[in-house]
């Protein structure tokens, strides 16, 4: 009897170790934890953007920089807790800030939100964890017939990288995820006699601080037509954050 009784109480411990062991290997971090909001902080950024000029036929690159300043605690549309964050803006550290746009972000239930040029984006979604997809830019209107942002249609964004640290511009980041949007190439753009496009979406983010690399590109190439040459279509673009301070 007694022997029966010890082997019913070792068998329990062992259920109960397994357990707990398997609820700790399926804990996932937190939104807040990489993306960190409280009104005063700030992430600053050299900002490396791509614009059309020329009537299209060539693209250049312009570097400022940029700090992203969670001013305050807001209320969306809908009622649900946001904060406001502004951005301001200077082509070198010898010039002084000035503010030049204002964004929203909104921690959901199981996600975050980013407003921008009222384009909602869901930039992260719980759980945090490698391969996890999801929608992004469902909320963006990519399928009316007269949008402009077809481009958007259907990206699946995605974790990987977890945990990991790196390298970001001069800094080394101890923890960061990586989300992966979309790497793709329509046509052949070193063929300049030919339709192509290019979309690029990266984000990275560090545990405790927040976005610390965002890559975003999309460039469309129309082909030359009689008395026409080639150019970029209007919309063509790209936006490269890397963080250099924070607090």
């Amino acid at each position: 009897m007694r022997r029966a009784l010890f082997l019913m109480v070792c068998s329990l411990l062992v259920i109960f170790v397994a357990c707990k062991k398997s609820t700790e290997d399926f804990q996932t971090a937190t939104i807040n934890d990489y993306n960190p909001l409280v009104p005063g902080k700030y992430i600053t950024y050299t900002l490396d953007s791509i614009v059309t000029v020329n009537f299209g036929q060539s693209l250049v690159t312009n570097s400022y920089q940029v700090r992203f300043v969670v001013d305050a605690e807001i209320t969306d549309n809908l009622g649900r807790k946001a904060f406001r964050i502004i951005r301001y803006i200077r082509k070198t550290s010898a010039n002084p800030w000035a503010p030049d746009n204002t964004f929203m972000a909104v921690p959901t239930e199981n996600g975050m939100e980013f407003i921008e040029n009222n384009l909602r984006y869901v930039k992260l979604k719980t759980p945090i964890r490698d391969g996890y997809t999801w929608k992004g830019n469902t909320y963006i209107d990519t399928y009316s017939l007269n949008s402009n942002l077809k481009y958007l249609n259907d990206w699946d964004y995605s974790f990987d990288s977890l945990d990991l640290p790196a390298k970001v511009g001069a800094l080394t980041i101890d923890s960061t995820l990586r989300v992966m949007q979309r790497d793709e190439i329509i046509g052949d753009p070193s063929n300049p006699n030919s339709y192509s496009e290019r979309n690029v979406g990266i984000e990275k983010y560090a545990r405790g601080i927040g976005l610390i690399y965002r890559r975003f590109l999309h460039t469309e190439y129309q082909p030359p037509t009689p008395g026409h040459p080639g150019a970029y279509a209007d919309g063509t673009y790209g936006v490269t954050l890397t963080m250099i301070d924070h607090n």
